[in-house]
């Protein structure tokens, strides 16, 4: 089940609201854990005992780390902790790519498990990882109770899209959260404002993408409006995501932290990262960076520091080469950045047009399939393919999707939020944010109800 579908929006999310809202505060974690399991059973009943096992796990872990006096013990049941995310991480993601990998060095021909990968492991084993972690360090107590801590791992609003929520964020409000009017309607605005991103922006470009990849008639331009299409389908999928999690984790009573400030803006790939999913960079940066010596070392060390988190954060994304390489070559630019002070004294206009560039081409290698299919994507932009600079194809999808494209780069900025903002100021007092809201819900069913494409980016993470 995914949040931009019929029956989540007028089945799944009523019942889950009308049950939460009327059962007793004691109860209102086991409501959060029994629906966010059927949540992710929906669509994925088999590994469903998956997501089980791992809450069980870590619960174990975390009580033993809290109880044991004796540091090697706190030490051997964090291991085991690491070694249980780790390796179902290592099973279900990675061991085909591993498997294919040796192959094609050894030119032996190995079976592979082809198992299916759970939506969403990525996001729910970095919390669980986090989760034991800061119970070691002392940051937090460990969860006594089973049903609180079921329903941390497995809450539905950020389960298979982030962001990653840290134990240590909600571990107050996981025992004791308060419940308002204005949190509800701001929850529930927050959560349309993803969803209008999500259906009527990031599908639309997804739309357009999938068009490029199935036409026969390409050309240079061609290449580059699927460049700048994908560019905005990630950031308004994922952002959208994120959006609607943190509404509806705030009608709950949760605040999560933010995952998304305006990336397209920066003027450094460092400020990029800062402001692109930023519960993951923060994620590795304390468990990953920071315990290996962060910037804190020689040189030589910090760049084995740099090129190991980027190393990870690609193949966080996914088991592939081009996510591997995509990883490692935001390495290279932060290297460059870092070695080069000069490049911050540019103009403002020239160092946004290099940080907007290099993020269009790490995406082109991001989405590809296959790095054969990337470097066919780079040479059909740089004219190395023998294409047309432009086709009547080419034309008419630009002056069809010329206005998206335009509504697409205006979203991806501040303006609208700001301009929003005068607009309530203005009204403030009348009922125009509600009148918003049930617009912007009856065009998204439309867009839904008609069947409109709707694919599922977070199946690959």
């Amino acid at each position: 089940m995914i949040f931009s579908s019929i029956p989540f929006l007028y089945y799944f999310l009523p019942a889950v609201m009308l049950t939460y809202f009327c059962v007793p505060k004691k109860w209102k974690n086991a409501v959060l854990l029994l629906f966010s399991l059927l949540f992710y059973g929906w669509g994925e009943p088999k590994l469903l005992l998956l997501m089980v096992v791992t809450i069980l796990v870590f619960f174990l872990c975390g009580r033993m780390i809290g109880r044991s006096p004796e540091k090697k013990i706190r030490k051997f049941w964090l291991l085991i902790s690491v070694f249980t995310g780790v390796g179902l991480l290592g099973v279900f993601k990675y061991a085909d790519f591993l498997i294919g990998s040796v192959g094609a060095v050894t030119g032996l021909s190995l079976p592979r498990l082809k198992l299916t990968l759970p939506v969403g492991i990525s996001f729910y084993t970095f919390q669980c990882l986090s989760y034991t972690i800061d119970v070691y360090r002392g940051n937090v107590p460990p969860q006594k109770n089973l049903v609180s801590f079921g329903a941390y791992v497995s809450l539905f609003p950020q389960l298979i899209a982030g962001p990653i929520v840290r134990y240590a964020d909600v571990a107050a409000e996981l025992e004791n959260r308060t419940h308002s009017w204005e949190d509800g309607f701001y929850g529930l605005r927050r959560f349309l404002i993803g969803l209008g991103k999500k259906v009527l922006l990031a599908d639309q470009f997804a739309l357009l993408i999938s068009l490029f990849r199935e036409s026969g008639e390409k050309s240079v331009l061609f290449y580059w409006m699927y460049a700048i299409a994908f560019l905005l389908n990630i950031y308004f999928d994922f952002s959208g995501y994120s959006d609607m999690a943190i509404g509806l984790g705030r009608i709950f009573g949760f605040h999560f932290m933010e995952n998304f400030d305006y990336p397209y803006t920066s003027k450094s790939v460092t400020e990029f990262w800062r402001r692109w999913h930023m519960s993951l960079g923060r994620w590795f940066r304390d468990y990953v960076y920071i315990p290996m010596g962060g910037n804190r070392v020689s040189r030589g060390r910090w760049v084995v520091n740099i090129l190991t988190v980027w190393l990870l954060t690609g193949a966080w994304h996914g088991a592939a080469w081009n996510f591997v390489l995509w990883g490692l070559l935001f390495a290279v630019l932060l290297m460059i950045e870092k070695w080069i002070p000069a490049m911050q004294k540019l103009p403002d206009w020239l160092r946004h047009v290099y940080v907007l560039l290099a993020v269009l081409l790490s995406f082109v290698l991001f989405n590809a399939d296959s790095l054969s299919q990337a470097a066919g994507d780079y040479a059909g932009m740089f004219g190395l393919a023998g294409l047309p600079l432009i086709s009547h194809v080419t034309r008419y999808y630009l002056r069809s999707y010329a206005l998206l494209f335009a509504a697409g780069i205006v979203g991806a900025t501040p303006l609208v939020r700001q301009a929003g903002a005068r607009l309530e100021k203005t009204n403030a007092g009348t009922a125009l944010p509600l009148v918003q809201m049930i617009v912007l819900l009856l065009v998204c069913t439309a867009y839904l109800v008609d069947g409109s494409f709707s694919p599922f980016l977070y199946f690959r993470f």
